[in-house]
C-alpha cells in the first residue's frame, strides 16, 4: 500500500500548498507556471509556452490557458516570439516577479512545515522521489 500513502501525503501536502499560495492570490498551477517563466528568463533565450511547459512537466495548452490568466492579472506578457512566427515569447512583469518571490517564500514555509516530521530525512526522502519521477516509466497500456 506504498502508492496509496503516497496518493495520500500528496493530497494533504497539495491541500496545505493551495492554502500557502491562496495568501499570495495563486493557484498551484499558476505558482508552477509563473516562477518556471522567471527562472527560464534568467537565460539568454526568449522563453517560449512549449519550453515552459516541457520545463515544468506540465500539459501544453493548460499552460496557455494558465498564461493567458497571468497575462489578464498583468504578471506576464506574451509577446510574438522574435524568430518563429508560430511561438509567443513569455516575459514575467514586475508585478509577476513580486508575486512569484511571495509565492516561493509562502511555498518553502508550507514545505518545511509539512516535511518537519521527517526530521533530518527530509532530504533523503526528497532523493528517493527524484529517482521515482526520473525513473522511465513502464509503458502505458
Amino acid at each position: 500500500m506504498t502508492g496509496f500513502r503516497l496518493w495520500e501525503a500528496a493530497n494533504r501536502w497539495q491541500r496545505q500548498m493551495r492554502a500557502a499560495l491562496d495568501d499570495v492570490g495563486l493557484t498551484p498551477v499558476q505558482f508552477s507556471v509563473l516562477v518556471t517563466a522567471a527562472w527560464l528568463g534568467q537565460g539568454s533565450e526568449p522563453v517560449t509556452q512549449r519550453a515552459l511547459a516541457r520545463h515544468a512537466r506540465l500539459d501544453e495548452m493548460m499552460t496557455s490557458q494558465v498564461l493567458r490568466a497571468l497575462e489578464v492579472r498583468g504578471m506576464v506578457t506574451r509577446e510574438q516570439h522574435p524568430t518563429d512566427g508560430r511561438a509567443r515569447r513569455i516575459d514575467v512583469t514586475h508585478a509577476g516577479l513580486v508575486a512569484a518571490n511571495q509565492a516561493m517564500q509562502a511555498a518553502e514555509r508550507a514545505d518545511k512545515d509539512f516535511f518537519a516530521p521527517l526530521g533530518g530525512k527530509a532530504e533523503k526522502f526528497a532523493k528517493r522521489l527524484r529517482a521515482l519521477t526520473e525513473s522511465e516509466a513502464p509503458p502505458e497500456r
